[in-house]
């Protein structure tokens, strides 16, 4: 049984407004909807709460921090692929995602017939088991702007583990 080093946790959020012309991803999958989310990237709310989730965890800043807006090598990304980078330097550092939590807040579309599909992708584009994952959605009872339909907002929770060392001394 390999001993643990230390467990931490994160939390991320993020919110952007919703605008004609522009599809609306969240969790690395287009939902049909009139409405898509504005950014510099394809503003995917749900993974970029999980993003900063992870990163808050490991001690390693935020997702503007290692992906700033004013690089235009980050316009229009998919969020599934910087996600894929964010857990390649949290597995550097040497944690292990032990899981991960998301509410996505929005008046509409409802998200609960895509919660199967963006935990399949986002289990793959982190390397875990889709069990490690949750996904829930929820409105807010038409309050503020995320009840006015004017823009959607993530929430995200997860859990790392860094297991000591065989190699290192017991302390």
């Amino acid at each position: 049984m390999r001993e643990i080093e230390e467990i931490r946790t994160g939390i991320g959020f993020d919110v952007h407004r919703l605008e004609n012309g522009r599809k609306l991803v969240l969790g690395g999958i287009t939902i049909p909807f009139e409405k898509g989310l504005l950014g510099h990237s394809d503003a995917d709310v749900l993974v970029h709460a999980l993003m900063d989730a992870l990163l808050g965890a490991a001690s390693m800043g935020d997702i503007g921090m290692h992906f700033p807006d004013t690089e235009d090598r980050y316009r229009d990304i998919s969020s599934i692929k910087l996600l894929k980078h964010v857990t390649d330097i949290i597995r550097e550092k040497g944690y292990h995602i032990c899981n991960a939590d998301v509410i996505v807040m929005a008046q509409q579309p409802k998200i609960s017939g895509f919660t199967k599909e963006i935990k399949e992708k986002l289990a793959e584009a982190m390397g875990i088991k889709e069990s490690s994952l949750n996904i829930k959605g929820t409105t807010t009872e038409k309050l503020g702007i995320i009840g006015k339909g004017e823009g959607i907002a993530a929430e995200a929770a997860c859990l790392l583990i860094k297991y000591r060392s065989t190699n290192q001394s017991l302390r």
